[in-house]
């Protein structure tokens, strides 16, 4: 494992120093010395994403930055970031980001589709249970922001400084769980004990195949809000921004409900029906 971390942490390097030009896999391949069949399932399955969408992800990213903290013109900022023209960098930037570029510059809010992914050397996991989650405390803060940036994709629209407020709150109402494994944040969730909301859920990447939502939600129902219905919004179908979020829920047995837009961002809600009396979560994988 250690192994192929370094490896993917060299992919990474590489993909910072280039995020001025096309991102080819053949080209990324070469300079790691790896075929690009085996790099694309090495990395795929470490970062949780393809190498495309990564590039692209951050690419845009560093894109966003310049509109808003810069008055470089897009035409400039759209080859800066590797694009051949400022039609095809504005096609991808409102998919990404649901704006033209002129609209975004305009609105002066920067966020972030994707941030530098760090890695780290992942032990064997033994025996994880939902009796490992717990109530986070004000200690845990930096770990669970670490992995918050780790998995920025699946927090369209993150403003970080209402984020840390709202998690304050969380923590003093006793609604904000975390794993942790080998002193790392694997998993975090906020929920409400009122509605049965989940407000924010994050599993670190590298952990993503090891039943991590499935214990959160156990603990939830079991431990926190039994009875109760959970629900949580998530992106829409088609939306090209969604890493897999929701295939997940839909895999953990959410069904979709309404459209919404939060902080003029679209996406729908999802529900968990309550459990069932004496029963268990099995959830469908």
């Amino acid at each position: 494992m250690e192994h192929q971390v370094i490896h993917i942490e060299t992919v990474i390097d590489y993909i910072e120093t280039h995020l001025d030009g096309k991102m080819e896999l053949e080209t990324v391949a070469a300079a790691a010395h790896y075929s690009k069949y085996h790099l694309h399932r090495m990395f795929t399955h470490t970062v949780g994403m393809t190498i495309h969408d990564y590039a692209l992800r951050r690419q845009l990213t560093e894109a966003a930055k310049l509109l808003v903290f810069s008055e470089k013109p897009v035409i400039e900022i759209a080859y800066m970031c590797g694009y051949e023209s400022q039609q095809a960098f504005t096609t991808s930037f409102k998919s990404m980001y649901k704006l033209p570029p002129a609209e975004y510059r305009q609105k002066q809010e920067f966020y972030p589709l994707q941030l530098r992914f760090t890695l780290h050397e992942k032990s064997p996991i033994i025996n994880l249970s939902r009796q490992d989650i717990r109530l986070a405390d004000r200690n845990d803060i930096p770990a669970w922001m670490e992995l918050v940036h780790l998995v920025i994709d699946g927090f369209p629209h993150l403003d970080e400084t209402d984020y840390l407020e709202k998690l304050t709150i969380f923590i003093q109402k006793k609604q904000a769980l975390i794993l942790e494994h080998n002193n790392i944040a694997v998993g975090i969730m906020g929920f409400s004990y009122e509605t049965g909301s989940i407000e924010f859920l994050g599993v670190h990447p590298q952990y993503r195949n090891c039943g991590v939502p499935k214990l959160f939600l156990e603990a939830l129902m079991e431990d926190y809000l039994p009875g109760k219905e959970l629900s949580i919004t998530t992106y829409r179908d088609k939306d090209r921004a969604d890493t897999g979020y929701r295939k997940e829920l839909l895999q953990l047995g959410f069904a979709e409900r309404e459209m919404l837009t939060e902080f003029g961002y679209p996406t729908q809600r999802f529900v968990l029906p309550p459990q069932k009396t004496g029963g268990s979560f099995d959830a469908q994988k």
